[in-house]
């Protein structure tokens, strides 16, 4: 006879999560900042929540929009505007926060080999067609590359930053 499996109720699950919203830019930022499909900044605001990330997100007129249309939580969650990507990458990194790049290079880590982020960590996701620009390229610190096995090159932003961000949590 098997295990039988249970599914915990909503009450206890609740009473193992945080009190209370995460402090805002405090560790880890999500930052799709050349975003192809608005849909995709929803779902990925939807991780952010899950893993204590606060979503840093370009100032184009539809990406409020976006976001409210796929925020499926029950109240607003931890948005910021960028105005110039390059130029809010280069900020950050001069603040000292860590800057890594999800993208297919040469010498990106596997996202198995990807470290948990021990400090201010900024992800930044590229745009699904063309990826990070050159000019952004040379702010990353690191690179990490999602395997694949299938005959598709890469995934869409809100699959990718959803997986690194869970790594970079430490969260799997």
């Amino acid at each position: 006879m098997s295990p039988s499996i249970r599914v915990r109720p909503r009450r206890e699950i609740r009473a193992t999560r945080r009190p209370r919203a995460h402090r805002c830019w405090d560790h880890l930022i999500a930052a799709p900042l050349w975003p192809m499909h608005g849909t995709n900044l929803g779902t990925l605001l939807r991780t952010c929540d899950a893993v204590g990330a606060c979503l840093a997100a370009p100032r184009f007129r539809w990406v409020d929009e976006a976001i409210a249309r796929g925020n499926t939580l029950r109240r607003p969650g931890c948005v910021h505007r960028t105005g110039d990507p390059v130029r809010w990458l280069r900020a950050e990194k001069d603040r000292g926060a860590y800057i890594v790049g999800v993208e297919l290079a040469d010498e990106a880590i596997r996202l198995a080999d990807l470290p948990t982020a021990g400090r201010r960590t900024v992800m930044v996701l590229g745009h699904e067609a063309t990826g990070i620009p050159p000019e952004a390229l040379d702010l990353l610190d690191t690179a990490v590359e999602i395997p694949m096995l299938g005959t598709g090159h890469s995934l869409n932003v809100a699959v990718a930053g959803s997986l690194v961000l869970y790594k970079l949590a430490g969260l799997v």
